[in-house]
């Protein structure tokens, strides 16, 4: 007699991979949920022999589905199911008195509504990843915490505060203006959850009340029950109406599944795993490819002997006993920097750190770093002057009494020429922000600042990093490597994402993926943000700062894109405190 054939279902997302597998009864059999980190087919792999060990080598029918299930679908030859068709099978199937289905996923978010008669009403969003699960990501980046905690905090809150949820961007202002209030964390997550389930709400439902009985499904939606609860809230519904259905993190997975017919895969799940083992050959055409950064790794290290040779001065803490001191500081969106030099505009001390929500905190650890090296000196320095500049300017200002507060572009202007005196274009690349000096006979010109698209800076990379299960500064390093950087254009983060799973869809390696978004956070910054077309405008004299640009891959970038060379500082994080303790130097020497 012929061993039962099994139904498996595969839905692969932008973050996660999800394995249903059914048996004849359409009883789940195996199951797993776990994030590929842009590493899908390994995951994949993993999964499936965890599945023949569990259950031998068994046949199967199977199709996938999911946002990045397509591409391993065209590579591999397995049958594609589009997700809402899928995740609309398996309610019809399954849960058959759901009226509605509201679905949230790692950068998509859907709702189908299901009417008595006809075929099901299925919407999903567009260009805006406001309402899903990678909008949480950033708003518990933001707050420095897991996403797991950030859903027990919610359930603590007390009150909930409007926070614009259609663009991560304008949301962390919103963040960063509540914890610059000292507003709870607890209210803070719930009013971050309260804003997706306004977003979804608004633009998935346009015209049709979500009704009774109501399915929530997606790991987002199945793992953060405060999640649940703001969208219970928002729709003003009760536990009654509300339909809790066993794996719900799974159920496009086992949609496909159920969905299995003639036309699905079979095979067994040895065979799977070699079809997965040994990829057909991709005849690479270099197509939506541009040149390596770099042509060896000789080549590599040639260059960053020369990128290191930009150093401020510096000197011991020692060589300063007795002698008046400059102490900048520089309180950015997310990170604080300091800056201690003495009269000749030698580094004595520098600091950096993020303000994991706490600008005040961040600043004052600085300073006890600093007493604690005064200290231990006999005769220690005298701060002649202290000055502040940045996003918290005013704030720092007034807490902790600051001779002078300047303007942060003025304090980078002034940095730069330290290393330059000619300087003729500066671009400074922060977390959220983005500045573009220009700069003729000594004077600033004009200054071209960033506005809504945070697509050119550092967190832009840093979320792809960490989406990918890498450090910034391991990711950053595979660039370095890449033989084809991807053409990722200038998009924002949203569009980005699907350019990027078409490139690995490709056969981009990792390193290219990299290598192609420090050529775009550059792309962006010169045509899309200060809108060039001709690159002389710039000057000879190009300095770039900002904490972007610790990632050699963006420097180098933005050289080979101007064919100029561009001057990096060592201390480029560090250049707006660096800026602001010259400033003060400076007005002390002229009041002398």
């Amino acid at each position: 007699m012929a061993q039962p054939r099994y139904q498996l279902g595969i839905d692969i997302g932008s973050t996660t991979a999800k394995l249903a597998l059914l048996d004849e009864n359409a009883t789940l059999r195996f199951s797993t949920y776990r994030r590929h980190n842009a590493e899908t087919i390994n995951t994949l792999l993993a999964a499936l022999n965890e599945a023949r060990a569990q259950l031998g080598d068994i046949p199967l029918q199977l199709q996938i589905t999911g946002s990045a299930g397509m591409g391993v679908s065209e590579v591999y030859e397995i049958p594609f199911i589009q997700e809402v068709v899928s995740s609309a099978e398996v309610v019809k199937r399954l849960y058959p008195d759901v009226k509605t289905l509201i679905d949230i996923g790692g950068e998509d978010a859907k709702m189908i509504f299901f009417h008595e008669k006809g075929v099901p009403d299925i919407r999903m969003n567009g260009s805006c990843a406001g309402g899903t699960g990678a909008f949480i990501d950033q708003m518990a980046t933001l707050l420095n915490i897991p996403v797991a905690e950030l859903n027990a905090l919610a359930q603590k809150h007390e009150k909930v505060y409007p926070i614009a949820s259609r663009c991560g961007v304008f949301a962390k202002t919103d963040v960063q203006n509540l914890l610059s209030r000292q507003i709870s964390h607890e209210d803070i997550a719930a009013s971050i959850f309260h804003a997706v389930a306004l977003q979804v709400v608004a633009t998935l439902s346009r015209g049709n009340d979500p009704t009774p009985k109501l399915l929530m499904c997606g790991g987002p939606l199945t793992f953060l029950p405060a999640l649940r609860t703001a969208f219970m809230d928002v729709l003003k519904l009760d536990d009654d109406s509300i339909l809790r259905a066993e794996h719900s993190e799974l159920l496009p997975a086992m949609g496909a599944a159920l969905s299995a017919n003639g036309t699905s895969l079979h095979t067994t799940i040895s065979d799977l795993i070699a079809r997965l083992d040994n990829p057909p050959i991709h005849v690479f055409t270099g197509e939506n490819r541009l040149a390596p950064l770099f042509k060896s790794k000789e080549d590599f290290e040639r260059w960053e002997f020369t990128r290191n040779q930009n150093k401020a001065p510096r000197a011991d803490i020692a060589d300063a006993d007795g002698e008046h001191v400059f102490l900048g500081v520089d309180s950015g969106s997310t990170t604080t920097k300091l800056v201690l030099t003495d009269v000749d505009g030698r580094v004595l001390f520098s600091h950096y750190t993020g303000n994991n929500g706490d600008a005040i905190g961040a600043v004052k650890n600085g300073l006890a770093k600093i007493r604690d090296l005064f200290r231990a000196r006999e005769n220690p320095p005298h701060i002649a002057r202290t000055v502040v500049t940045g996003y918290g300017e005013d704030l720092i200002h007034a807490v902790f009494g600051f001779d002078m507060g300047m303007v942060e572009t003025l304090a980078h202007f002034r940095a730069a020429r330290a290393f330059d005196p000619d300087v003729s274009f500066i671009l400074d690349i922060g977390g959220q922000d983005m500045k573009a000096i220009y700069v003729q006979d000594g004077h600033i010109q004009n200054i071209e600042l960033n506005e809504a698209c945070s697509s050119g800076c550092g967190s832009f990379i840093e979320t792809f990093a960490r989406s990918m299960g890498y450090s910034v500064a391991d990711f950053a390093a595979k660039a370095t490597t890449a033989q084809s950087p991807s053409d990722l254009g200038t998009r924002c983060t949203v569009f980005m994402n699907s350019k990027v799973k078409q490139s690995l869809r490709e056969g981009a390696s990792v390193n290219d993926i990299s290598a192609g978004l420090a050529y775009s956070v550059i792309k962006n910054a010169l045509h899309k943000v200060l809108k060039i077309t001709n690159t002389d405008v710039l000057g000879d004299h190009i300095l770039v700062q900002g904490g972007t640009f610790r990632n050699p891959a963006v420097h180098k970038a933005m050289e080979t894109l101007l064919e100029k060379p561009v001057l990096c500082p060592d201390i480029s994080e560090l250049m707006g405190a660096y800026g602001a303790a010259l400033t003060g130097r400076d007005e002390y020497l002229d009041t002398r």
